[in-house]
């Protein structure tokens, strides 16, 4: 159980940290990006917070996927700036800001040790309780279903039913340890781009294949990001919180209404 749950961790440790650098340019093409105008803004919030890179790279997703999609991915030494073509293509410089501005909260806010943590005692957990109850079944049922014990081939279809059972009954809290980290990424990206109607312009486009607005349960069940209503919420409360003195509200060009209350 331990040493199933190790390789979990290790397996999620490569997809975390090193897949996105030294595994995904395998099936993409990463190239520096080279538009100033684009690169150069984003470098400076880097220099802010003290991510260790000096280029941004542009990365061909659009040969599987029409998604936008940035990260900022690495550790010792390896660390590096991606977004995909296709967030080139799809939004403006303000939008690309706050999306960028969101992946280095992952980054300096450390999610990705984070959620690996997390990930090993669900796992653990998960594997402890499918141990306990496989042996609760089998003593019950083993020998009418011809199952001698956990090391019997015969009760691997078991085992996958009650560990998926398991993971189906957690998907809410999984989802919701995911979520709270992309809200504080969220958090992040509008303080250090402070681009609110950038975040939400971009949470607008994500509504193409994420509903923009779920029900409370619909979110809480189904949701690893906040939806989009919740980050446009977020975007325009940070707008009117940080209007210049004088100002009580108004409406984006998209319609987005805020006030200052």
């Amino acid at each position: 159980m331990i040493w199933v749950s190790f390789i979990a961790v290790v397996y999620s440790f490569v997809l975390i940290f090193i897949a996105p650098v030294f595994i995904e340019p395998l099936f993409n093409t990463y190239k520096p990006l080279i538009n100033p105008e684009i690169s150069e803004p984003i470098l400076a919030m880097a220099r802010a917070n003290q991510i260790p890179v000096k280029q941004v790279f542009e990365v061909d997703a659009s040969r599987q996927s029409t998604r936008v999609s940035a990260n900022v991915s690495g550790i010792l030494g390896t660390t590096r700036i991606a977004l995909n073509d296709n967030l080139l293509k799809q939004c403006t410089i303000p939008e690309i800001r706050a999306v960028m501005a969101h992946e280095m909260g992952h980054y300096v806010l450390n999610h990705g040790a984070k959620l690996l943590t997390y990930l090993g005692i669900f796992v653990l957990i998960g594997f402890g309780l499918t141990r306990i109850l496989f042996d609760v079944a089998a003593r019950r049922w083993g020998q009418k279903w011809g199952v001698r014990g956990i090391a019997d081939p015969a009760g691997l279809p078991l085992l996958a039913l009650i560990f998926s059972t398991l993971l189906f009954i957690a998907t809410p809290l999984l989802n919701t340890v995911v979520r709270v980290t992309e809200r504080e990424a969220d958090a992040f990206g509008i303080n250090t781009s402070r681009e609110p109607d950038g975040m939400a312009k971009a949470a607008l486009k994500l509504g193409a294949y994420r509903k923009l607005n779920p029900t409370p349960l619909e979110e809480f069940i189904f949701y690893d990001h906040p939806s989009g209503r919740a980050r446009i919420r977020m975007a325009m409360d940070w707008r009117a919180a940080n209007l210049p003195a004088g100002e009580s509200g108004g409406t984006t060009e998209n319609g987005l209404s805020f006030k200052n209350h």
